[in-house]
């Protein structure tokens, strides 16, 4: 390319897919040279050349649509790590206010203007993940609150949106490297894909005993091919005190896990001698479905599309002064903003 580092409207012309293309995601490489950016960066770099004014000294503050976590700063000065700008920004994990500023960055604006669609697409999303996570744990209170959502998502933005959920309060995630990247382990037994193909629960159990280590928790899905407090209470009396506990993820077309359902398995387990064995409730979970499950005992949840669903927190950048001087588009007030939050990062 003309120019090694970031695209030009010549690289752009001349930038081709290729077609044997195994994943229609962005690589690494591509986000950084500005490939997945709106068209119009590309366009203002050009002509800001041109009239050179392509070093013209800028401060652009990034700010939040709505309250809720911060996550995806991390993410967003990769980018900028390796440009000539100075960088404040919050922490991730900060809640923010609607209309707060979350980052500024000082220089050329032919430094870092090109990445301007990029940086809000990772703060938009992954703070939309965080909030959605915030308001789950929120709800769980000390009870373990798991993020199951990776099947939601295309697999080249799940682990983001995993490792935002545990930013905003999951302890844990499903997800392989989203977990990873969030320093955890993975969390989760085995799917109803397992105990279809062997045929029977407590078959499954017994290998899943027998096979994992020590440190997995023997935790199964009981809702596969019986009632599921038979079934629950079919494992635990194999079992008994190896069985840490047993996962419910009834299906939508049998009415999903219900405050009923969890009244009678805890109550048939605890009349059995079972009152060990805990339940984690996985399937259509809210807060509020959360709230209800957890006055009945429920040890644990597997929360998917409440958090992968949850919609962006819109961010927006601003130029607020050009050359030393304030400036900002109508309806917005000139000259930094003052956040005493924001540190130098960069």
């Amino acid at each position: 390319m003309a120019d090694k580092e970031l695209m030009n409207l010549e690289d752009v012309s001349n930038f081709k897919v290729d077609n044997g293309r195994d994943l229609f995601s962005a690589t690494h490489e591509e986000i950084e040279i500005g490939a997945t950016t709106d068209i119009y960066f590309i366009r203002t770099r050009e002509i800001l050349k041109k009239l050179e004014l392509e070093d013209t000294s800028v401060v652009a503050e990034v700010f939040t649509g709505s309250a809720g976590v911060l996550a995806g700063i991390d993410e967003a000065l990769n980018l900028l790590k390796k440009k000539d700008v100075k960088v404040w920004a919050l922490e991730e994990g900060t809640e923010v206010d609607k209309k707060e500023v979350v980052m500024r960055i000082e220089g050329s604006y032919n430094d870092f203007g090109i990445f301007e669609t990029a940086i809000l697409g990772t703060l938009a999303s992954s703070s939309g993940w965080a909030t959605a996570a915030k308001e789950c744990k929120e709800a769980a209170g000390d009870i373990p609150m798991l993020c199951f959502g990776a099947r939601h998502l295309h697999p080249a933005v799940a682990p983001v949106m995993e490792r935002a959920a545990i930013i905003g309060g999951a302890d844990g995630a499903s997800c392989i490297l989203g977990a990873k990247l969030a320093g955890r382990k993975p969390s989760g037994t085995v799917p109803h894909a397992l105990i279809l193909t062997i045929g029977d629960t407590l078959k499954v159990a017994q290998a899943y005993d027998e096979i994992m280590p020590d440190d997995a928790a023997r935790i199964i899905l009981v809702d596969t091919f019986q009632d599921e407090a038979v079934e629950s209470l079919r494992l635990a009396e194999a079992l008994e005190e190896k069985l840490d506990g047993i996962r419910l993820d009834t299906a939508s077309e049998r009415g999903g896990v219900t405050t009923g359902l969890v009244k009678e398995v805890r109550a048939r387990l605890d009349q059995a001698g079972f009152d060990y064995v805990n339940i984690f409730v996985s399937g259509g979970l809210t807060p509020e479905r959360i709230i209800d499950l957890k006055e009945l005992g429920v040890n644990g949840f597997g929360v998917g599309s409440y958090i992968s669903g949850a919609e962006a927190m819109n961010m927006t950048m601003d130029l607020k002064e050009i050359n030393g001087q304030p400036i900002a588009k109508r309806g917005r007030i000139p000259g930094k903003t003052d956040n005493p939050k924001l540190k130098r990062v960069l």
